[in-house]
């Protein structure tokens, strides 16, 4: 391995459990300094430039302050495209793109019609308007400048996608005709801070994480209020889940009238994605 591959993971020990470090010392390399497999793996004792030295300096000092290397680098890829990211939004996480797959599963082809809520970076509705591409597609989000980043993600994913700043708690909406609503809205409870990694709690956006305890289901419900109203008949409702709430959510759903409600797994065999029908 080439030295500064070396470097990396051992000015990293001791803040990141080893995987992680040797993850993030090939990303840096790859991504931030052009490295090519043979330059990463063959070992070759290359010299880094002042100016390139001075920046690898300033990564790690950053890292060691558990800045999470997305913020850092400034981008992340999801569902294989590329997505800007900033401390106004959430790091898009693998199990999100399960849930936009199952989106595309069940929709091939089909000229629907998406609403996503609580859309941060964008990376749920730009992902289904550039793999669903007869689709329509409208993302919501109270952060004005959350919504900033999303324009940006579409314009450089180059698809369409019609935002809106909509608070999903409040008594009214705008106006929408649609087949699928998707969210991942926030659904950590303020007593699950305490297990929660530094890199997550330092640094991403708390209104994009956190519920109260005593209402862990309080986007869910009223999200599902408005799928009621918003949602054509047997249109389509997908949520990512706290793995916690997985049959309290389902219970939800079928109090307020859904049907066909599904609980999905996730790859770490978490309860991590639900879908219903409106009835």
């Amino acid at each position: 391995m080439h030295p500064v591959y070396t470097e990396i993971k051992q000015a990293l020990s001791g803040f990141y459990p080893e995987t992680e470090a040797a993850a993030m010392a090939r990303w840096i390399l790859t991504d931030l300094f052009h490295f090519g497999t043979l330059d990463l793996y063959a070992g070759k004792d290359t010299d880094f430039p002042t100016d390139e030295r001075a920046r690898l300096n300033n990564i790690l000092t950053r890292l060691k302050s558990y800045e999470p290397l997305q913020y850092i680098i400034g981008e992340t890829r999801f569902s294989g495209l590329p997505f800007e990211v900033t401390p106004s939004v959430l790091i898009p996480r693998p199990e999100t793109e399960e849930l936009v797959s199952w989106i595309v599963e069940d929709h091939p082809d089909a000229p629907v019609r998406i609403l996503d809520i609580g859309t941060g970076s964008g990376c749920i509705p730009v992902s289904l308007a550039h793999r669903l591409p007869l689709s329509t597609v409208h993302a919501w989000d109270v952060s004005p400048e959350a919504l900033e980043v999303a324009r940006r993600n579409a314009i450089r994913n180059g698809v369409t996608v019609h935002f809106q700043q909509v608070d999903a708690l409040q008594e009214s909406w705008p106006s929408l005709n649609i087949d699928v609503l998707v969210s991942n809205p926030p659904y950590i409870t303020e007593k699950e801070r305490t297990d929660m990694e530094r890199n997550v709690l330092d640094w991403e956006p708390e209104l994009a994480l956190f519920v109260p305890d005593n209402d862990p289901l309080l986007f869910y419900r009223h999200i599902a209020r408005i799928g009621l109203d918003l949602l054509s008949p047997s249109g389509t409702l997908y949520y990512e889940i706290n793995r916690a709430y997985g049959a309290e959510t389902v219970s939800l759903l079928q109090q307020l009238g859904y049907h066909s409600v599904e609980l999905r797994k996730d790859l770490s065999g978490n309860d991590r994605m639900v879908k219903a029908v409106k009835p």
